[in-house]
């Protein structure tokens, strides 16, 4: 894909703004909101602690809440992961990115990918939500992830994903080229970590991203607004 056209609206509202740093202090998720609701971006990133917050702050906003599941390492059980969704849910949450177990994927054993993936989108469709599954690709190899776009294709959350962004890497351009090509149309890809910059953004986006989950949402929209004005 290439030249994707948008607006800084369009931009905007791909953008999951993202704070998952464990030391963030009240007033930075104030700020995170306050900036959200004022670009509209599509979502808040946020640990599950702070979804009451959050999803108060938002209210009647139109910004989404999401919230991480098993994160960022993926090394908890499918029913942990299961309950932390609904909790999420129940909690305000709208989105949920979970982690998935890159043990049982080095093993090989996909049988148990395909059984987490489905408790957890089963979760996220009763109660209306968006699900991502996040791969963490800078810790797989091109046929683990292909693998996993296949189980994607089968099961159908709404969104396959790069990375945490706590990984040893984060999105690239071949590795959102490789999604989408494994997938088509079938399921969305969400680009994240290390995303910092338009460029990045942009680049992303054109290879096939339909969100973008970063801290830096605010520098990239303003960027890409000072971007057309030249």
């Amino acid at each position: 894909m290439e030249n994707v056209k948008l607006s800084p609206e369009d931009l905007a509202g791909m953008i999951d703004h993202t704070l998952l740093k464990p030391d963030a202090l009240p007033e930075d998720f104030e700020k995170l909101c306050r900036e959200s609701m004022e670009y509209h971006f599509k979502m808040v990133a946020i640990n599950g602690a702070q979804a009451v917050r959050c999803s108060q702050l938002l209210k009647g906003s139109g910004v989404h809440v999401g919230v991480a599941v098993g994160f960022p390492l993926g090394q908890t059980t499918v029913e942990s992961k299961v309950f932390e969704t609904a909790d999420a849910l129940k909690n305000g949450a709208d989105e949920i990115d979970y982690v998935i177990n890159i043990t049982e994927l080095k093993s090989g054993n996909l049988p148990y990918l395909e059984n987490e993936m489905r408790q957890i989108v089963s979760v996220c469709r009763e109660k209306g939500a968006i699900v991502k599954v996040i791969f963490e690709n800078c810790f797989l190899t091109d046929d683990e992830k292909k693998a996993m776009c296949g189980i994607a294709c089968r099961v159908k959350p709404d969104f396959i994903k790069t990375s945490t962004g706590f990984g040893s890497g984060g999105a690239t351009v071949e590795d959102v080229r490789l999604m989408k090509a494994a997938v088509g149309n079938e399921v969305k890809i969400k680009a994240a970590g290390g995303i910092r910059d338009v460029g990045t953004a942009l680049a992303l986006i054109n290879a096939g991203a339909r969100r973008i989950g970063t801290s830096s949402g605010v520098k990239i929209v303003n960027g890409y607004k000072a971007l057309l004005n030249k």
